[in-house]
C-alpha cells in the first residue's frame, strides 16, 4: 500500500456537550485510557522557531487529559515547549477561552531524547467523547529530522516563525497531511473504560478516506460505540500504518516488532482489532529481497504470534479478514497472491486462534468477482476502500464484542 506526504496549502457526532473547566472531583474510579492514536512510522521535516497546530478527535471523553510527544525517528535530543490544548473550532481556530497550557514535570518545556518519547503531565480538562481537540506545540531550537505519523488524512497547521500556540487562529500557516511528534492523546474516565487498539496498515490508516472528515473505519466504529449506551465507555485508538506488513519493515516498522508500542502498551487497552498482512503478499509478488517472498504459512505463523503476545498480557485480539485486492494490477495483485489471502482469509474464519473473527472480507467483496471490491466500496485503486466502504467495515462490527464482560 502506498503512503504519501501531502503537502497543501489552502485551508459530528457529538454523544454529548462538552465544558472546559477545572475538575470537580469524581464520584466514580477514574483511570487513564486512550482516547486517540498516531503511531511514528516515518521521519519528516526539520523545524525550527515553529510552532505546529493538530487537530484530532477524542473516542471517550474525560475529567483529565494528557498527550504523549515523539522522538522515535530523530536524530538527536529535540526541545518541544510550549504546549497547549483547546477547542477546535475550525480549521486552525480554536474557541476563545477553552486554551490551556500543558506541562512536563511541572515546566513549559520538555527536552526529549533521541529514540524516545515523554508523557505531559495530566491536564485538569473535561473533555467529551468525539471532541475535536487543537494541540499545539512551539519548536524553539532547530529539531533536525522530526518524528511523524506520514498519512495522518488530517491537516498540521505550521507557522513561519514564533511561539504561536496561544493563538486563536494560525494565520498563513503551511499544511501538512503528517502528524508531527504526537502519538497519543489519553483521557482521565470513569471505570469501567477500556480502549479497543485497531491495529493494521493503510485501510485501518484511512487511506483513500476524505481529509479532516474522521471517515475511517476506527473513527466510525467509535461513533457508534457513542451511540450504543452498553459500550459508550469504549475507546478507539487506531494503530494504523500506511503500508506497514506483519513480518518485514517497510513503511514503519513491521507489526511484530512495533507491536508491544502500538498495541499491547496503550492504556487502558482490552481488546486488540488485527487487520495486517495484505502488504506481505503484495511485497512477495515481485520481492526486493529474499525474505520479501513469504508464504500464506509465514503470515499465518506472524499472526499466530501476534495472538500469542496479546493473550499472555490478558488481551482479547479478534481477527479481520483481508479485504480483496483484485484490479491492483501486477506484480502487487498476482493469482498466486490472491491464492495466498483466500487461505490466509480460511484460517482466520476456521483456526479458532482469535478470540472473534471480523468477516471484512465478506461485507467488501462484489459477489460476483470475489476477488475484487464491490464497485460501490472501491475508492478506485482496487485496494482502499472509499468512504461509504469504511463506513460497511464499521457497521458490520458486532458492537456485542466490547461490552462489558467480552
Amino acid at each position: 500500500m502506498r503512503c504519501s506526504i501531502v503537502k497543501r496549502v489552502a485551508i459530528g457526532l457529538v454523544f454529548c456537550s462538552v465544558a472546559v473547566a477545572t475538575c470537580a472531583a469524581s464520584t466514580g474510579a477514574e483511570s487513564w485510557v486512550g482516547s486517540w492514536g498516531a503511531p511514528p512510522d516515518a521521519v519528516g521535516p526539520a523545524l525550527q522557531s515553529q510552532t505546529v497546530r493538530q487537530v484530532i478527535r477524542t473516542s471517550v471523553g474525560g475529567s483529565a487529559l494528557r498527550i504523549r510527544l515523539s522522538n522515535l525517528n530523530g536524530a538527536e535530543p529535540i526541545v518541544i515547549g510550549p504546549v497547549h490544548v483547546a477547542l477546535q473550532a475550525s480549521g486552525s481556530a480554536i474557541q476563545p477561552g477553552s486554551d490551556h497550557a500543558l506541562t512536563f514535570a511541572g515546566q513549559s518545556t520538555v527536552t526529549i531524547f533521541r529514540g524516545q518519547s515523554v508523557l505531559s503531565d495530566p491536564l485538569a480538562m473535561r473533555v467529551a467523547a468525539l471532541q475535536e481537540l487543537a494541540v499545539s506545540m512551539y519548536l524553539p531550537k532547530p529539531t533536525g529530522p522530526s518524528t511523524i505519523h506520514g498519512d495522518a488524512h488530517a491537516e498540521a497547521y505550521i507557522t513561519g516563525h514564533g511561539d504561536a500556540t496561544a493563538a486563536t487562529e494560525l494565520m498563513h500557516a503551511e499544511q501538512l497531511g503528517s502528524r508531527l511528534f504526537l502519538t497519543d492523546v489519553e483521557v482521565k474516565a470513569i471505570a469501567p473504560a477500556r480502549a479497543l487498539v485497531a491495529f493494521g496498515d493503510s485501510i485501518t490508516d484511512g487511506y483513500q478516506s476524505t481529509a479532516d472528515a474522521n471517515r475511517r473505519w476506527p473513527d466510525v466504529l467509535a461513533a457508534r460505540l457513542q451511540a450504543t449506551p452498553k459500550t459508550a465507555s469504549v475507546a478507539v485508538v487506531n494503530s494504523g500504518i500506511s503500508g506497514n506488513r506483519i513480518l518485514n519493515d517497510g513503511m514503519g516498522p513491521s507489526a511484530l516488532s512495533r507491536f508491544e508500542r502500538d498495541a499491547l502498551d496503550k492504556a487502558g487497552v482490552h481488546w486488540i482489532v488485527l487487520l495486517e498482512g495484505i502488504n506481505d503478499i503484495g511485497a512477495a509478488g515481485q520481492p526486493a529481497t529474499p525474505k520479501d517472498d513469504v508464504s500464506a504459512q509465514q503470515i499465518i505463523d506472524g499472526m499466530k504470534t501476534l495472538v500469542a503476545r496479546a493473550h499472555a498480557k490478558g488481551i482479547k485480539i479478534y481477527g479481520a479478514t483481508l479485504t480483496p485486492f483484485g484490479g491492483v494490477g501486477w506484480p502487487y495483485h498476482t493469482p498466486e497472491g490472491e491464492v495466498k489471502r483466500q487461505a490466509i482469509n480460511t484460517w482466520i474464519r476456521s483456526s479458532g486462534a482469535f478470540d472473534a473473527v471480523i468477516d471484512f472480507d465478506r461485507i467488501t467483496r462484489d459477489p460476483a468477482h470475489p476477488d475484487r471490491f464491490l464497485p460501490a466500496y472501491d475508492s478506485g485503486d482496487h485496494l482502499h476502500p472509499n468512504d461509504a466502504g469504511y463506513k460497511a467495515m464499521a457497521d458490520s462490527i458486532d458492537l456485542g464484542l466490547f461490552a462489558l464482560g467480552k
